[in-house]
């Protein structure tokens, strides 16, 4: 038997803004859009080309209220090939939630509030 994980689901309020956000922080791009006829919901699938792994952002027509998305303990986890230049992207778009240098690693946070660790080395 094998199991190979496909996807990461994330509620999101303004789905254009968050896009925006995951093209230019971590090189995603969308791959499908998924929903009904009537546009009350959608699921935006997104990859990098680093890694086959999805991220799905699930967008509900008429919220206003924030998703909890799992709290500040859920994180995604990137490893990123040049942590330097990643870190001064994060810096310019201010989206840098915490920083641990003793550990070598910083967290961002998208539009949101997921939160989204940022690592050294593919």
């Amino acid at each position: 038997m094998k199991a190979r994980c496909v996807h990461r689901c994330t509620h999101v309020l303004d789905r254009e803004k968050t896009v925006e956000f995951y093209e230019r922080a971590l090189g995603f791009r969308v791959v499908r859009v998924q929903g009904p006829e009537d546009g009350s919901w959608s699921n935006t699938f997104m990859v990098n080309d680093e890694s086959p792994f999805e991220l799905e952002l699930t967008w509900n027509r008429g919220r206003v209220d924030p998703y909890e998305n799992g709290g500040m303990d859920m994180h995604l986890a990137f490893r990123v090939d040049d942590f330097d230049a990643y870190h001064r992207l994060h810096q310019e778009m201010g989206c840098i939630q915490k920083e641990n240098p003793k550990m070598g690693l910083y967290f961002i946070v998208d539009p949101d509030g997921q939160r989204i660790e940022i690592l050294p080395g593919l």
